[in-house]
């Protein structure tokens, strides 16, 4: 081997496991090789989770209120129910994710047939990436607690694609419907949460009034939440059926949102954020 590929072998195997990488033998599958959100290949890190368990429940929205919620699908952590406490319950439980020291929560409300039968979720991916116009040196770790809501559950027309949706796989088209996918496809429903705190509360009780979205025209973050954090976007990847009539457990598909519990294991999320993010780096599956 020449001393110029020796090089490039040793700076490209430091970067892999900067980034926690996967890209070795027996390594997880990455969901989105290409890096075709949004944001294109801006710095990030990627973690993928199977379904933990369907329920009732919303401890952003109904707080302590079993059982009165509409049917949420979760992802992540498997321990959380209706109680928006951050203690040793959260953090002690088990993951759904493949990255087991990602013990946050993702939920979102349940795609629906025309019979109004649940259609069962493959996968979630959440990507970890730098908002609209920020400086990627100033983003942050989520604080431990920090609750999010990305989407409106009361909207009654098309929200904006850059907030809610759906797209076939990891293709590049987004719409503000469910469309027609292929068979060796998915259908994805696709959320992008704010990235910018108020630097105080760790919730918004049911709103995300301690949240915005960055933006090119803001510089980034406004003044108000000046706070820079990951922005992070979910895709729910769904069996490729027909889009015709289906709704979401919150009602008409212009509900989708999805709703987001910062329970990580804090030391590991704040060395995907420095290595990562911060670095400007992009990384592939987080293991």
């Amino acid at each position: 081997m020449t001393p110029f590929r020796s090089a490039a072998l040793i700076a490209i195997l430091l970067v892999l496991a900067a980034c926690g990488s996967s890209a070795q033998p027996g390594a997880i599958r990455d969901p989105d090789p290409e890096r075709r959100g949004p944001q294109g290949r801006l710095a990030q890190f990627v973690v993928q989770c199977d379904l933990s368990h369907a329920a009732f429940d919303d401890p952003l929205v109904l707080p302590w209120q079993p059982g009165k919620s509409h049917l949420h699908l979760f992802f992540g952590n498997n321990a959380v129910d209706s109680n928006p406490v951050y203690d040793d319950r959260l953090l002690n439980a088990d993951t759904s994710c493949e990255q087991r020291r990602d013990t946050a929560s993702y939920w979102a409300p349940a795609l629906l047939d025309p019979t109004g039968s649940t259609i069962e979720p493959i996968s979630m991916t959440a990507y970890y990436r730098p908002g609209q116009g920020v400086d990627y040196e100033q983003i942050v770790a989520y604080p431990e607690g920090l609750m999010l809501i990305g989407g409106n559950s009361s909207s009654q027309q098309p929200q904006p694609t850059d907030i809610v949706a759906w797209s076939c796989g990891t293709g590049a088209v987004r719409e503000p419907a469910p469309l027609q996918c292929g068979e060796n496809s998915t259908l994805r429903m696709i959320v992008t949460f704010p990235d910018c705190w108020d630097g105080v509360r760790l919730t918004g009780f049911g709103s995300s009034a301690h949240a915005r979205y960055s933006s090119i025209e803001t510089n980034g973050c406004p003044a108000s939440h000046p706070v820079v954090l990951p922005q992070l976007m979910i895709g729910i990847d769904y069996p490729p059926v027909d889009p015709t009539d289906l709704s979401l457990s919150s009602g008409a598909v212009e509900t989708a949102h999805a709703d987001f519990w910062n329970v990580w294991d804090q030391t590991k999320l704040e060395g995907e954020v420095a290595n990562c993010l911060n670095r400007g780096l992009v990384c592939g599956v987080s293991s």
